[in-house]
């Protein structure tokens, strides 16, 4: 299936930021869409968004760090549409603060939403892939798995492990499935600096404020990735504004 149009894509992290605006995106190109999110209130408003504008949208609530979410994500698509095409693994947080502040409930959150999240995603999706002889999986990273600055020491770990993982399934996809790594650089969304430490998260804002990217242009780059032809695959994609060193 070449395009957008009639895909149907799963989406986590999909209540705001790049998640919402990958979702309006593929909404408008005729994606056929199941979110996951775990704010209900949310998620629910931007399914009726969809919806209102004529798209085709659910929603599932979602914790990507349960594995029964991500496999009711998966089954809630095959349920209304008889298969999965895509699986966008999103969700994130960006809990940052210096080693020495020892914040390790965040660094445990960051571990377990980039990291066991994307594996959850993984063992959900990768059946139903194989079972249809087709699918692709898109993982957002960062470009901090490329450049590490602190304070950013445990989110670029993790955002690496997405790195890695994605090029290590690629590898072991074989013809029939699709892998795909976006890294955006700062992007405006409400995650930059949302928990961590208050020095920390107000100096990302400010950065955010200064060089920060729509996240309409990252789910530009996402709906590349899915609308290559089959056989194609877009291996790894890194954007950033062209502020940002």
């Amino acid at each position: 299936m070449t395009g957008i149009a009639g895909k149907v894509v799963a989406i986590t992290g999909a209540s705001s930021g790049i998640g919402e605006a990958t979702a309006m995106y593929l909404a408008e190109r005729g994606a056929r869409l199941v979110l996951g999110a775990r704010r209900k209130e949310r998620l629910e408003a931007v399914v009726e968004r969809i919806t209102a504008a004529g798209g085709t949208a659910t929603g599932a609530v979602t914790d990507v760090t349960r594995r029964a979410d991500l496999r009711t994500l998966t089954d809630t698509a095959l349920d209304l549409h008889g298969r999965l095409d895509v699986l966008v693994s999103n969700a994130g947080t960006m809990a940052v603060s210096p080693f020495d502040e020892l914040r390790q409930d965040d660094w445990d959150a960051m571990v377990a939403t980039h990291i066991t999240g994307l594996l959850n995603g993984i063992g959900a999706a990768l059946p139903v892939f194989r079972r249809q002889h087709s699918g692709q999986f898109v993982n957002v990273a960062s470009t901090a798995a490329y450049v590490i600055k602190p304070p950013l020491g445990v989110y670029a770990a993790t955002k690496t492990a997405v790195k890695v993982l994605t090029e290590a399934l690629r590898q072991e996809a074989g013809p029939h499935l699709r892998v795909t790594l976006v890294s955006p650089g700062f992007t405006d969304t409400e995650g930059v600096g949302k928990g961590g430490s208050p020095e920390v998260a107000a100096a990302l804002v400010r950065r955010s404020e200064e060089i920060a990217m729509p996240p309409s242009a990252v789910a530009a780059a996402i709906g590349f990735a899915i609308e290559q032809p089959d056989g194609i695959d877009v291996g790894e994609v890194v954007i950033r504004s062209t502020a940002q060193d």
